[in-house]
């Protein structure tokens, strides 16, 4: 590979500034997810740092350019969407022109349309993939993805694994793990509000106290539907916060069967998160597919001091939450152990309190947004002053 950066720019870029481009199908104000909010933090967290950071994302909103704290947004017209893949007939250009103001494209993976403006575009800066899944629904596509997918990787610098869990399970992180390097998703406590008294008392009232909290997009991988027959005939409460594709199903599913004590509370602000994190005994996460990578609700969770309850699928999630030490790890779609995990910490409030103490001091050890911030930093350092890599 060759190398083309003006000795003087790299020397700047290397020692203060970086501009960096984050390359995604969705990103705020549109979408409230997971990925969404790791890019954000990463953003954040790299902005000390003297770098400075650009979203390209496609919209059905059409084309615009939005400044945020953490970024400008660059959202460009979504033709149309296959199997959750954004595709946009006009954003080549635009594409083009935000990788020539770039130092570093930093791709987040999976979305294939990306592969194909890589390819197209023919980029030569220095790229980093975040690799927060493998494909796992959707195996029929994932054998006509497979050539690009591979070449697209097989092109790109450095591919950012979010646990070692995950790196060692992967069968395309392990094809590629000459340029693996795991950096955990971190988040700055600081950009989180604080819930105030009059946030939190119209929480209280709404769901009272002492339920189990799942919060995220409503997924076919997060194992919803297990857990509300884990709760059925039971005095478990459990508050679901988020909405998305299957929620007209979970309703459905709720409604069969008899559930009095399961609220749904749709989109919440953050403030609302927090005032509900803080009201809960514990997070539940009860994903039991692969597509499940990490889980940022359960660092959300940590953070605040809550136990975790997640299952062994292999990836970030167990490795976030330490059976017996943060929360309990069970076996996937077990509706039973779910159930006995949850009935464990509804009855024992000073094993909730302790596990839920050492998820803050985990969260403090391993995952925050200032160790995430500086660990992406040291990859896009590496990247510059590498002669090796490629440059325009």
């Amino acid at each position: 590979m060759q190398f083309a950066y003006d000795d003087v720019k790299s020397t700047i870029a290397i020692l203060n500034f970086m501009k960096v481009l984050h390359v995604y199908r969705t990103y705020f104000p549109d979408t409230q997810g997971g990925l969404e909010e790791v890019i954000r933090q990463i953003c954040r967290n790299t902005q000390i740092h003297g770098v400075e950071s650009r979203v390209f994302c496609l919209s059905a909103a059409g084309q615009s350019v939005i400044a945020r704290e953490e970024a400008q947004v660059h959202r460009f017209h979504k033709t149309w969407e296959v199997a959750s893949c954004g595709v946009s007939l006009s954003a080549l250009s635009g594409f083009k022109e935000l990788v020539a103001w770039a130092d570093i494209v930093h791709y987040h993976f999976p979305w294939p349309f990306a592969d194909l403006l890589h390819l197209l575009a023919q980029v030569k800066k220095p790229t980093v993939v975040t690799y927060h899944s493998d494909i796992v629904r959707q195996q029929g596509l994932l054998k006509l993805y497979r050539p690009l997918m591979r070449q697209f990787l097989g092109q790109v610098d450095c591919i950012v694994a979010t646990s070692p869990n995950y790196a060692a399970n992967s069968e395309e992180l392990i094809r590629f793990a000459d340029k693996v390097e795991v950096i955990p998703i971190g988040l700055d406590e600081a950009s989180y509000p604080t819930a105030q008294d009059e946030a939190t008392e119209a929480i209280k009232s709404r769901c009272g106290e002492g339920f189990f909290l799942f919060i995220g997009v409503l997924r076919y991988y997060k194992g919803l539907h297990i857990l509300l027959e884990a709760i059925q005939n039971t005095e478990l409460r459990v508050v679901i916060a988020g909405f998305g594709p299957i929620e007209n199903a979970l309703r459905e599913q709720a409604q069969q069967l008899g559930l009095a004590n399961l609220q749904f509370l749709g989109y919440v602000s953050d403030e609302e998160k927090v005032a509900l994190i803080q009201l809960a005994t514990a997070i539940v996460f009860p994903s039991h597919l692969r597509s499940e990578a990490f889980g940022v609700t359960l660092l959300e969770g940590a953070m605040l001091a809550k136990p975790l309850i997640t299952t062994e699928i292999g990836t970030g999630t167990s490795y976030v939450n330490r059976d017996g030490e943060t929360g309990l790890v069970v076996a996937p779609a077990d509706v039973q152990a779910l159930r006995q995990a949850m009935l464990q910490l509804a009855m024992d409030a000073p094993l909730a309190e302790r596990m839920g103490a050492a998820a803050r001091q985990r969260y403090l050890a391993l995952f925050t947004g200032q160790r995430m911030g500086e660990n992406y930093v040291g990859v896009y350092r590496k990247l510059l002053a590498d002669p090796e890599t490629a440059g325009d």
